[in-house]
């Protein structure tokens, strides 16, 4: 019964349910900004660590070439992304849709 007698003063309640009645595409729209910057971050990660397999190689053909297809996988995703990114706003300048155009300037 303490529970019920709490006060909490005067904070507003926060819904849980803030995406509930948004449509798929407000959703999606939403994320997609935190999607590129989580899969940069992910790229400058693996193309480091490539590259520090390729320092540590020390001549070994097998870690060598292991090391350049973790750069080469990295880079493959750069640009992956980069035409993602162009794809996006292509199709949000050619169908004028505004959530878009103003998530990619």
């Amino acid at each position: 019964m303490i529970a019920q007698a709490t006060d909490f003063n005067g904070l507003e309640r926060i819904s849980s349910t803030a995406l509930l009645g948004a449509n798929i595409g407000f959703v999606i729209s939403s994320l997609l900004p935190y999607i590129f910057a989580i899969a940069g971050a992910t790229l400058v990660v693996y193309l480091l660590y490539g590259g520090f397999h390729l320092m540590a190689s020390r001549g070994d053909e097998k870690a060598i070439k292991e090391a350049k297809g973790k750069i080469t996988g990295a880079l493959t995703g750069l640009v992956i992304m980069i035409v993602a990114y162009m794809v996006t706003r292509l199709i949000g300048v050619v169908f004028d849709i505004a959530i878009i155009t103003s998530i990619f300037p």
